[in-house]
C-alpha cells in the first residue's frame, strides 16, 4: 500500500460521506477501521481517499468489482475489508462484442449529461443517457456546450426540452466561469456530480472552467466532422471550490444499455401512457385499430424519431440484459466445477 503524501487531507463529508453510508456500519467498524473513496482506478489498482490521505490499493481477484465513487471499509494499513452498498451505480454492456458489465462510477447525487451543441448534437443519444440516469435513480441535468459558437442554440435547447418539460437544461460556454456557473446550485458541498458524455463533447474544458484550474487534458475540435478530441482517458474524482465531489469520466463512443428497462420506461412515460390507452392490451403500435401512439404519430403530438428510439433501446436493453444473465449463469456454474474440482484434490491429499 503506497501513500501520496503531497495529497490534500480531507474530511469524510467533504468526500461525500452520507448517513446511508453510516448505517451500514457497526461499533466496531468505527473503533477499528478506516472508511475510504475509491477516486480513480488504473489497471494496476485503485487510488483512494480516506481521512489520512491518499493511498494505492491493489487489485487482486478476492476483491469484489469496484469503480470511482465507492466507498470502502479499509483496515489502518489501508488493506481493503468490505465495500459498502451504493446509494446508486452507473453501468453498461462492455463495448464491442464483448459480454460484460462494465462500471462507470458510483454513489452519484445529480448526472450532469454533457453535449456539444454543433454537428454531433443527437437527442436520441441524450434519451440514451437520460434512461441510464433514470435507472439509477440519480437526477439529471442536460448541459449543452460550445453555446457562443452556435446562432441556434436556443432553438436546440427547446427541442431537449421537448423531451420532458420538467428535465433541467443549461447551455453553456464551457471556457467562460460566469456561463458554467449556472451548474453550481448542484455542486454543493458534500454534493457528488458526474459529467458523462460523447468523446469530445468539451467536458475536460468544462471540469477544468469549474475547478479553476487546468487538471484536465484538453484537445481542439476537428474540422472536417466538427467533433473534438477524445482526451479524458480515466475515471477521476475532484473536489470543486464549491466543496463539491466531481467525477469527470473519459468520453464514450459507446453506451450500450443492459438491464434499464425501467429507466427507459421513465424516460420515455409520455409513450408508455399512450401505449396505455390502445385499444388492444397486446397492440403493437404498428396497424391495429385503435392504437393510441398511431393516432399520436398521425397527429404529430409524437415524433416519430422519438418513438423508434423508445423501441430501440427496449430491444437493446433485453438483449443484453440476457445476454449478460447467461454470462452471470456461466461465472457461478464454473466457479462451482472450479470449488468441487479444488474440494476433490483436497481430499486426495488429505488421504
Amino acid at each position: 500500500m503506497k501513500q501520496h503524501t503531497n495529497a490534500p487531507t480531507l474530511t469524510l463529508s467533504q468526500l461525500g460521506w452520507k448517513g446511508f453510508y453510516q448505517q451500514q456500519l457497526t461499533l466496531e467498524d468505527y473503533e477499528n477501521t478506516l472508511f475510504a473513496r475509491v477516486i480513480a482506478h488504473h489497471r494496476s489498482g485503485y487510488t483512494i481517499w480516506t481521512e489520512q490521505g491518499e493511498h494505492h490499493l491493489d487489485i487482486h481477484h478476492n476483491l469484489p468489482s469496484m469503480t470511482v465513487g465507492d466507498w470502502l471499509v479499509v483496515d489502518h494499513e489501508f488493506g481493503f475489508i468490505k465495500l459498502l452498498d451504493r446509494h446508486s451505480l452507473f453501468s453498461r454492456k462492455a463495448a464491442g462484442s464483448k459480454v460484460a458489465e462494465q462500471f462507470i462510477a458510483a454513489n452519484i447525487d445529480t448526472l450532469f449529461i454533457v453535449v456539444s451543441l454543433n454537428d454531433d448534437f443527437n437527442l436520441s443519444r441524450i434519451e440514451r443517457y437520460l434512461a441510464l440516469a433514470h435507472e439509477a435513480q440519480v437526477e439529471p441535468v442536460v448541459v449543452l456546450t460550445k453555446a457562443d459558437l452556435n446562432p441556434d442554440a436556443e432553438t436546440l435547447k427547446q427541442q431537449v426540452m421537448r423531451i420532458n418539460p420538467l428535465l433541467m437544461v443549461e447551455t453553456v460556454n464551457s471556457l467562460d466561469s460566469d456561463s458554467v456557473s449556472s451548474l453550481s446550485a448542484w455542486c454543493k458541498a458534500g454534493r457528488t456530480v458526474a459529467f458523462m458524455g460523447s468523446s469530445g463533447v468539451g467536458k475536460s474544458t468544462l471540469v477544468n472552467t469549474l475547478l479553476g484550474s487546468q487538471e484536465q487534458v484538453t484537445g481542439g475540435i476537428r474540422e472536417d466532422d466538427s467533433k473534438g478530441r477524445h482526451t479524458t482517458t480515466s475515471r477521476s474524482i475532484h473536489i470543486l471550490p464549491t466543496g463539491g465531489v466531481l467525477i469527470d469520466t473519459p468520453g464514450m463512443r459507446e453506451l450500450q444499455l443492459a438491464d434499464c428497462e425501467q429507466g427507459v420506461s421513465e424516460t420515455f412515460a409520455d409513450i408508455e401512457t399512450l401505449a396505455s390507452q390502445c385499444r388492444f392490451s397486446d397492440c403493437s403500435h404498428q396497424s391495429e385499430p385503435g392504437c393510441a401512439i398511431q393516432t399520436a404519430l398521425d397527429a404529430g403530438e409524437l415524433e416519430l424519431r422519438r418513438f423508434n428510439n423508445y423501441l430501440k433501446l427496449l430491444r437493446e436493453q433485453r438483449h443484453n440484459g440476457a445476454t449478460l444473465a447467461e454470462q452471470r449463469a456461466h461465472d457461478k456454474q464454473l466457479g462451482k466445477m472450479y470449488r468441487s474440482v479444488q474440494g476433490e484434490s483436497r481430499k486426495r491429499k488429505g488421504k
